[in-house]
């Protein structure tokens, strides 16, 4: 094995032990909550519950040495079945993990949070099998934000390259948040959507990805080096080896029913749809503006796919959009996205000379 291939293989092993968005541990357990979304009515949180693979880790960081590790946590993965008390406000109830050690709090509010903020904190328990406290977050918009935002991640923000696997892999495991690249411009106009035309409504954001729930740190640390606003972010399958299950579970059907989810919780906004057309993304929100008409307001879809005829039949799908009350944009570039959503009156047109410098100063 060469020292780069060596060396691509320890980082990677080293990312499938390490634990992401860790906020509390105590002895072997530990806690993880990731952001949750909500409106006055109700919220919605993730977080997960795990036991380490050993009191200590061994020495060394070689390859071998993570080899064990990765056998360890193959061994001794997320506790299922583990009871947690919730309390926001007055509101409180319990949650329990499933069989992967993940728990998902959905809890409809008695009275509506206060009004003066927009991120609001969770009280999570843990008493068995030992005590742990930790808090997670909830993004709870204003009475005068006009949109929500769904945007994947992968190759319509960051160059992830989903059509090539081996590529994939190593981006989502070796390189860090630092040596991950955004795509030009994009991240002032998620900055621009999510301040809208008057650039002040602090629409919600939600950012979905088809990679392991390992990676959450490492997106979180990505999207603040680039100033991406924050929000929830909700991965499509759980990628946890197991002996049960070594190999990642599909996760077909996943990205629909949360898109539907969010139009049914936020059910007075209208919806902006970001995706690429590397996958299914165009055929996925088409079938969003179909069963919820006048819900969506416009698609925007990267242009990756080099598929003969790819863009070609995504074209076609303009009229159904249009039929729907929304429009498509297949744009290779983010300032056409941008010069769409000015056009519209989504993002204000002050927003266009940021983007544009951003996308002028990239290499």
């Amino acid at each position: 094995m060469s020292a780069r291939w060596r060396t691509g293989a320890e980082q990677v092993l080293r990312r499938l032990v390490k634990s992401a968005s860790q906020t509390a541990r105590r002895g072997k357990v530990v806690v993880q909550t990731y952001r949750g979304y909500g409106s006055v009515r109700r919220i919605f949180l993730m977080g997960r519950v795990l036991r380490e693979p050993s009191p200590a880790a061994p020495s060394g960081q070689g390859l071998w040495s993570n080899l064990r590790l990765v056998w360890r946590r193959m061994r001794a993965w997320g506790l299922d079945d583990v009871a947690l008390s919730v309390r926001f406000g007055k509101a409180k109830t319990t949650v329990r993990t499933d069989r992967d050690g993940y728990f998902r709090l959905d809890l409809e509010l008695p009275e509506a949070p206060p009004a003066d903020q927009l991120w609001h904190r969770v009280a999570i328990r843990l008493d068995q099998p030992v005590a742990i406290d930790v808090e997670g977050d909830v993004f709870i918009p204003r009475d005068d934000c006009r949109l929500a935002v769904i945007s994947d991640i992968d190759d319509t923000i960051m160059r992830t390259g989903v059509a090539n696997k081996v590529m994939m892999m190593w981006r989502l495991f070796v390189q860090g948040a630092d040596s991950r690249t955004a795509f030009p411009g994009m991240a002032p106009f998620l900055r621009a959507l999510h301040c809208g035309p008057e650039q002040g409504e602090a629409n919600p954001m939600l950012y979905v990805s088809r990679a392991p729930w390992a990676i959450y740190g490492v997106l979180d640390r990505f999207f603040n080096l680039h100033g991406i606003p924050e929000g929830p972010i909700l991965f499509l399958r759980d990628w946890g080896l197991t002996l049960q299950h070594p190999l990642p579970r599909r996760g077909k059907g996943h990205k629909i029913n949360l898109i539907r989810q969010m139009i049914t919780h936020y059910d007075d906004l209208q919806f902006i749809l970001i995706g690429d057309s590397g996958q299914h993304d165009p055929e996925i929100y088409a079938e969003i503006a179909r069963s919820h008409p006048g819900r969506v307001r416009a698609v925007y879809i990267r242009d990756v796919s080099t598929a003969p005829g790819r863009d070609q039949a995504i074209a076609r799908m303009a009229s159904d959009f249009q039929a729907n009350g929304c429009s498509l944009l297949l744009a290779a570039d983010t300032m056409a996205m941008a010069r769409h959503a000015a056009d519209e009156g989504l993002i204000a047109d002050a927003a266009l000379n940021e983007i544009a410098t951003e996308i002028k100063a990239a290499p």
